[in-house]
């Protein structure tokens, strides 16, 4: 805990759509009551631009699917005591993982070539190298918490944190369900 008796949480998005993180504003004026309970200290939600040195929740929404998105993995799993993998992205690749299928370079040729009339080229400035495979975030590091969900609901989320708040071992599977 945090010496203000509030949880610390931290999010990002890796590879996915953000609906997770839509998801978690879909809890509307229960973010007033979790306010009371929790400090977002690093978030695209919020402005901290530095994730802290100790956090006590991270949830990681997407999967990893290049340099970026493991070395964000890999800093939130150092720097937070438990680690949440929420939506189906995170939990087991989903869409993102749909291009394993392919060998990397003809994935890339299709968008940035085969796809394009102006200028066709792959991208090498600027743009995270994408890893060969699209893995869940627990094929990385080690994850406490699966929430599954295509997103899962503000309800699924808002069940799991209070869970946590109040000192228990969430069970999302009561609240969620892959694809829902």
């Amino acid at each position: 805990m945090s010496t203000t008796n509030k949880i610390t949480v931290a999010t990002t998005w890796l590879d996915g759509c953000s609906g997770c993180h839509m998801s978690f504003l879909d809890m509307d004026e229960r973010l007033i009551e979790l306010a009371q309970k929790i400090d977002i200290v690093y978030s695209p939600l919020v402005d901290a631009k530095e994730l802290p040195e100790q956090v006590d929740v991270g949830i990681l929404e997407g999967s990893i699917s290049s340099d970026d998105d493991l070395e964000k993995a890999k800093a939130f799993r150092q720097h937070c005591k438990l680690l949440i993998s929420l939506g189906d992205c995170a939990v087991n690749g989903n869409v993102p993982a749909m291009r394993n299928q392919f060998k990397l370079s003809d994935v890339m040729d299709r968008a940035y070539r085969e796809n394009v009339t102006l200028q066709p080229q792959i991208p090498n400035r600027e743009v995270p190298a994408l890893l060969k495979t699209v893995k869940p975030i627990h094929g990385e590091v080690r994850v406490d918490v699966f929430i599954p969900g295509c997103p899962p609901s503000a309800d699924a989320i808002w069940h799991v944190l209070n869970e946590l708040i109040e000192g228990r071992v969430p069970d999302p599977s009561s609240v969620t369900r892959f694809g829902a």
